[in-house]
């Protein structure tokens, strides 16, 4: 696992009601709330990568501003991105979008299937 994968996925696994599962192989790592995905793992195109989901317009300006940051791959170009490994992402910038990736499909959900936030997530979200 390259270091982009790893921030990731340990972002990912601290979330409240978070699961991670194969349900496309081996060769990706899928993290769900409540059964919704909100992150993909995989080196499948070829190189580390993170698909997470994002607001239409904050990816737009993500891709404007991050050469490491395209189009989500093999998913809905408008709704999700593809963050790379080795480009001009930062750690920090990798756990934000996990976090928001999280709390945008949270926020999708029926309330009674929406996880209890602590209170550092629950003011951001």
């Amino acid at each position: 696992m390259h270091a982009l994968q790893d921030t990731a996925m340990r972002t990912a696994a601290e979330l409240p009601g978070v699961t991670h599962e194969h349900p496309f192989g081996p060769e990706w790592e899928v993290f769900k709330v409540s059964g919704r995905v909100f992150l993909l793992v995989t080196d499948v195109p070829g190189e580390p990568v993170a698909v997470l989901k994002c607001d239409p317009e904050d990816a737009l300006a993500l891709r404007g501003e991050h050469a490491g940051i395209t189009p989500g791959y093999h998913m809905n170009k408008r709704h999700w991105i593809t963050v790379h490994a080795g480009r001009d992402v930062s750690g920090d910038l990798v756990e934000e979008l996990v976090r928001e990736s999280y709390l945008l499909v949270r926020a999708g959900l029926p309330r009674d299937r929406r996880p209890v936030l602590p209170d550092d997530l629950a003011r951001s979200g």
